[in-house]
């Protein structure tokens, strides 16, 4: 049975010849009704779909684009048809694209892509070819998918399931380690009080033997610490509260420790800072962390530099150092579980800092600092702003999620 004719067009075409002029301007003008009409509903259908669709030429001009990619991708309302696609998607590899033979590949080519505009996001990208069978080259079909949601949760799985290894490892240590400690400090004092009666010069050597166990001792009491506030955090008690005044608090806490080191501090604070919904305790531990690591990574003569800045519907908090720096791939880590730059550190610090932050609603992010050192950068919503994002963020933080999924400091 021959196949049924599927429409009008195919119908009219075969009696084109029979009809007469009038008829056949008629016949035109149903054909280029029908076609309005079904351009109309494609076009609507494409508008429909949640993944954005971009159909370039062979010289990679744009030919059409649907509404979620001019959403996706930025484009413009006007001045984009028939224009280099790589004008509006400098992030995309067009010669990657370009270089694809279609004619044998077998499936579509996909690809990952991140982009800065208008916003980061991460998208998952297919390229299929329209019309293959053609002798010049196909124009390309470009599919635009936001995974931007879905790496996140991912990464969210992951620090999750690192969160739980750390709190069962940081349970056993502290378990085993914490009772001796205490016992060696206890009887390191008595021996040190036994030692203050003998004045030679072996005694001498004794005590100065005695100082370094008991500063080790010290340091392993500080790691159990850290361990149990890791695995043990605090809800905030948040009220609002002046960002200034803890940093002030915090700087006159920590000065005599800062120009022991040969160190100076800089303070330069905003005036009439926009007020937060904070606790106040946590973010002076979140700063009394980021000035240790600062003052460590300096040698004498260095400066410390915190800054606040109201900024946007929020404040920002910045602690910049003079030491030497950190790299990229290092700067990518600094907030996994264990992950330290430092030969004695334990790295739970950064960890417990980003906690916080993320639990306050906040960002932070890590950055060289001009022209030597690192900084730190931490924005807290405004506490109007606060209590919109507040459930949202108690939510995250009970599922313990990474920055590195998205470390955009401006809100």
């Amino acid at each position: 049975m021959p196949p049924q004719k599927s429409n009008f067009l195919e119908k009219a075409l075969e009696r084109v010849g029979l009809l007469d002029a009038r008829s056949v301007h008629e016949v035109v003008e149903q054909i280029v009704r029908q076609y309005k009409e079904q351009s109309k509903f494609l076009e609507m259908l494409f508008n429909t779909i949640r993944d954005g669709l971009v159909v370039v030429d062979e010289q990679g001009k744009i030919q059409y684009f649907n509404q979620t990619a001019k959403t996706l991708l930025g484009l413009p309302v006007e001045g984009v048809l028939n224009e280099s696609a790589a004008r509006f998607l400098p992030d995309l590899d067009w010669k990657l694209v370009a270089e694809v033979n279609w004619s044998e590949r077998q499936d579509a080519f996909r690809f990952d892509l991140d982009i800065h505009y208008p916003k980061e996001r991460f998208l998952q990208v297919e390229a299929t070819p329209i019309d293959k069978e053609s002798n010049s080259a196909p124009r390309i079909a470009l599919i635009f998918h936001d995974a931007t949601e879905t790496r996140r949760e991912k990464i969210e799985a992951v620090e999750s399931e690192k969160l739980q290894v750390l709190t069962s490892l940081a349970a056993s240590v502290a378990h085993e380690i914490g009772n001796p400690l205490n016992t060696l400090h206890l009887h390191l004092q008595l021996l040190e009080r036994e030692m203050k009666k003998e004045k030679s010069s072996s005694i001498q050597k004794l005590r100065d033997y005695l100082r370094i166990a008991q500063g080790e001792i010290k340091r392993l009491d500080d790691i159990v610490r850290q361990f149990l506030q890791a695995i043990r955090p605090a809800k905030p008690k948040f009220q609002i509260d002046d960002l200034n005044q803890v940093v002030r608090e915090t700087v006159k806490l920590m000065r005599p420790e800062i120009e022991n080191r040969g160190l100076s501090a800089a303070v330069d604070l905003c005036k009439n800072p926009t007020k937060s919904l904070i606790d106040a305790d946590q973010m002076k531990q979140v700063l009394v962390n980021l000035v240790k690591n600062a003052v460590q990574a300096m040698t004498r003569g260095g400066q410390l530099t915190i800054r606040t800045a109201n900024k946007g519907d929020g404040i920002e908090l910045s602690v910049e150092d003079t030491g030497t720096g950190i790299s990229q791939e290092k700067i990518n880590r600094i907030f996994e579980p264990y992950f330290t730059t430092k030969q004695q550190g334990a790295g739970l610090g950064l960890m417990i800092v980003h906690r916080i932050v993320k639990q306050h609603s906040g960002r932070i992010l890590v950055e060289p600092a001009n022209p030597c050192g690192t900084r730190f950068r931490i924005w807290l919503p405004s506490a109007t702003k606060k209590q919109i994002l507040l459930d949202s963020s108690m939510e995250e933080f009970d599922n313990f999620q990474s920055i590195k999924a998205d470390p955009i400091l401006n809100p």
